[in-house]
């Protein structure tokens, strides 16, 4: 199928049409129109070199706070309190270390310094949230991502300490239930998520979810 180069008019083509690696378009820009559009209809930017690509992969990983494995040893560490945790007190310092961080099997970062600032703008506006976890006062993990309706897009996570991403993880989705969000958002399969209760469904199943959650 043909790739999509789009333009300055804010518009995506179907999701049906992308590639067979879950890529749609590349192009356009990084404006809050153009992002929120595209996470309600279940597209998610990622750079290549100095080109946006636009992704809509099938299957897509998903995970339902109902379906959260939390492990014995996460339980312990949950109930003691081994990290402080708090929620949109430190969004830059949380997207800067998921920028930098040295992550195994990468060479480098999709987190640009444009894609960083668009993702500010967000959370100024009140779409991109994060939780943090800090340990004696020291920010050593968290997660960033947007929220619309029921549903919260993960975008990416940083740890600095062992099981530090899965607290914030973990504790973030815990208050996301408790909000009444029905569907996280992890995008492609990792394993780490895998083992705290994310799953594989078919993409036209995760946008009629969409369709009923986000306004």
């Amino acid at each position: 199928m043909p790739l999509f180069a789009l333009d300055k008019e804010i518009i995506f083509p179907p999701v049906h049409l992308a590639e067979p690696d879950g890529l749609l378009a590349v192009g356009g820009d990084l404006s809050t129109e153009r992002l929120l559009l595209a996470y309600r209809q279940g597209i998610f930017p990622w750079y290549e070199g100095q080109h946006i690509l636009w992704w809509c992969p099938n299957p897509r990983f998903i995970l339902t706070p109902a379906t959260l494995k939390v492990s014995k040893s996460m339980k312990q560490l949950l109930k003691r309190q081994a990290f402080t945790f708090t929620i949109n007190k430190a969004f830059s310092e949380v997207i800067n270390n998921c920028k930098s961080i040295d992550r195994p099997g990468q060479s480098g970062t999709w987190i640009t310094n444009s894609m960083k600032e668009a993702y500010v703008r967000l959370h100024r506006e009140g779409f991109a949230h994060s939780a943090e976890v800090w340990l004696n006062n020291e920010l050593v993990g968290g997660l960033y991502g947007i929220r619309l309706g029921k549903v919260f897009f993960g975008e990416s996570m940083f740890s600095k300490v062992s099981n530090a991403s899965k607290y914030a993880f973990i504790s973030y989705v815990q208050q996301l239930q408790q909000e009444d969000v029905q569907l996280i958002d992890c995008q492609v399969y990792t394993e780490h998520l895998e083992s705290l209760g994310a799953q594989m469904i078919p993409r036209e199943e995760f946008i009629h979810l969409l369709q009923r959650l986000v306004p």
